[in-house]
C-alpha cells in the first residue's frame, strides 16, 4: 500500500499523471500492476490528503496548481510553523538537534527523488515540532506540509530554491542551539514566506 502511495505522489508530482482529468480504477490497475481493491484504497487516502479531487459523481483528478491555494498554503503554515516552533523551544534537547541535523545532512544528497526529499524536509521540521506536545496544532500543520508536497516540483525546479532551504536549515538549528529563540521564530517564517511568495509569483507567471 506505502509503495503504491508513493508511486502515484511520485507521477503526480513529476506530472506523469495529466491534472484536470479523470482517473479511471482499471487503468490505474492496469498501470501500477495491482488490483483494483489496493487502487480503490489508494484514491481514498490521496482524496483525504489532498492530492486528488473528486470529479464528476464517483471520480478523482488531480488538480490543478494555483497561486491561491499555494498563497494560503504557505501564509497558514507561516503562522502556525512558527507558533508551534515557539511552543517547542523550551522542550528542544541536543538529542532533538542532532536528529534534525542528520536528517539536514541527508537532504543534500543530490540523487534524491523530489518525493524523498519533501518527505526529509517534513521529517527535519516534525522533529523540531513535536516536542511541543500539541497534537492537534502539529497534525493540523502536517497536513498543511503534506498538501505543499504537491508543489515540490516547481520549488526544487525552476525555482531553485534548494540551496538556500538547505542553508536555512543549517542556520535555524544554530538559533535554536544558541537559544535564540525570537530570532529562530523570525528565521522559520522567512524561510516559509520567501519560498512561497516566490512560488506564487512563479505560478502567476506560467497561469
Amino acid at each position: 500500500m506505502l509503495e503504491l502511495l508513493d508511486q502515484l505522489k511520485a507521477d503526480i508530482i513529476n506530472g506523469r499523471l495529466d491534472r484536470g482529468c479523470p482517473l479511471r480504477q482499471q487503468e490505474l490497475s492496469k498501470r501500477y500492476g495491482v488490483s483494483r481493491i489496493p487502487i480503490r484504497d489508494a484514491i481514498s487516502v490521496l482524496r483525504n490528503q489532498g492530492w486528488l479531487v473528486a470529479h464528476g459523481k464517483a471520480g478523482v483528478m488531480v488538480p490543478e496548481l494555483n497561486w491561491k491555494e499555494a498563497e494560503d498554503l504557505y501564509q497558514m503554515r507561516s503562522l502556525l510553523e512558527c507558533q508551534l516552533l515557539g511552543y517547542s523551544f523550551p522542550n528542544i534537547t541536543y538529542e532533538s538537534l542532532g536528529k534534525a541535523r542528520d536528517i539536514n545532512l541527508r537532504l543534500n544528497a543530490c540523487d534524491l527523488s523530489m518525493l524523498e526529499r519533501g518527505r526529509l524536509n517534513w521529517e527535519l521540521h516534525a522533529t523540531l515540532y513535536e516536542v511541543a506536545n500539541r497534537p492537534t496544532l502539529f497534525n493540523m500543520v502536517a497536513i498543511l506540509n503534506e498538501q505543499v508536497r504537491r508543489y515540490m516540483g516547481f520549488q526544487y525546479g525552476p525555482l531553485q530554491y534548494r540551496n538556500t532551504s538547505q542553508n536555512e536549515h543549517e542556520e535555524l538549528l544554530d538559533l535554536l542551539a544558541q537559544g535564540q529563540s525570537d530570532q529562530a521564530i523570525k528565521l522559520l517564517r522567512q524561510h516559509i514566506e520567501v519560498a512561497g511568495q516566490q512560488l506564487v509569483e512563479y505560478l502567476k507567471a506560467t497561469s
